[in-house]
């Protein structure tokens, strides 16, 4: 395995946010996932919820969406927002698009995914624990975000995002750079037989996705599981970098939907052609 491991820490004032290195190098894009640390929020969403579902006060959730729009020179108007159910619909963003689920009202539900070749319109998708997959052809100019959680990574939501790139911007997918972002690891995720079954279908060499702790429960590895999926479909290992941070093992960086029973705020993976 020849991945890259790490993203890289950034801070603007008091908000903190991790980069993919290989993205940063290319100068081409404004990228990123969130961290708790930031905002304004109070406990237990403390403090830079950016999830508009998850029950907290809705100014103060603009409010972080204020001093994000400020940190990154990006009006709300040009911010797109998903519609998450763990599905795998992803929507291709066109101009008219810019500040749906924020300024104006989103016009579609259940997508996981976001995909454009227009600069300047910043992708956001939303997280704690799930995983973050970041897609950027610099040779096409395309980018995307998925969400993978235990759900959309075993109907390969990373193979439906090649894909679309393939077929909607002529994409190579050997020039696709992909990075897999913080998110619950397998130090931290059982799982019960109905979700080994699925993956066992779904995932090649899944028995080295799924390492047993008892007779009905596993350890589940989605940094892995996704990797395979992307490789499978032409992605080259040297491509793709893996964050290795547990939002789990790191609660005081990163909202965990696990750890906190539910009662959390939520990160963003967000990315921009500029």
């Amino acid at each position: 395995m020849h991945v890259s491991l790490g993203f890289e820490l950034r801070q603007i004032n008091d908000l903190e946010y991790y980069i993919i290195p290989s993205f940063e190098k290319t100068g081409l894009v404004t990228h990123g996932f969130t961290t708790r640390i930031g905002g304004i929020s109070t406990e237990p969403f403390d403090t830079l919820n950016l999830g508009l579902k998850t029950g907290e006060k809705e100014e103060n959730i603009l409010g972080n969406f204020n001093k994000f729009s400020e940190t990154f020179d990006v009006p709300l108007e040009k911010m797109v927002l998903s519609d998450q159910v763990h599905g795998t619909n992803i929507r291709i963003i066109t101009g008219q698009d810019g500040g749906k689920g924020l300024t104006k009202p989103m016009d579609y539900k259940e997508i996981d995914g976001l995909v454009t070749n227009v600069k300047g319109l910043m992708l956001l998708t939303f997280y704690a624990d799930c995983v973050p997959l970041f897609f950027f052809d610099k040779i096409k100019s395309v980018v995307g975000v998925a969400h993978a959680g235990w759900k959309g990574t075993v109907a390969r939501i990373g193979e439906k995002m090649i894909n679309i790139m393939i077929d909607t911007y002529d994409s190579n997918p050997g020039d696709i750079l992909v990075g897999i972002g913080p998110s619950i690891g397998s130090c931290c995720y059982s799982v019960r037989k109905d979700v080994h079954h699925r993956f066992n279908e779904s995932v090649l060499a899944a028995e080295e996705i799924l390492i047993k702790e008892s007779t009905d429960k596993w350890k589940l590895d989605l940094w892995n599981a996704n990797r395979k999926i992307l490789e499978e479909n032409g992605v080259l290992s040297r491509n793709i970098t893996i964050s290795d941070l547990c939002t789990s093992c790191n609660n005081q960086k990163f909202f965990s939907y696990r750890k906190e029973k539910g009662i959390t705020g939520r990160m963003s993976a967000f990315i921009q052609l500029i």
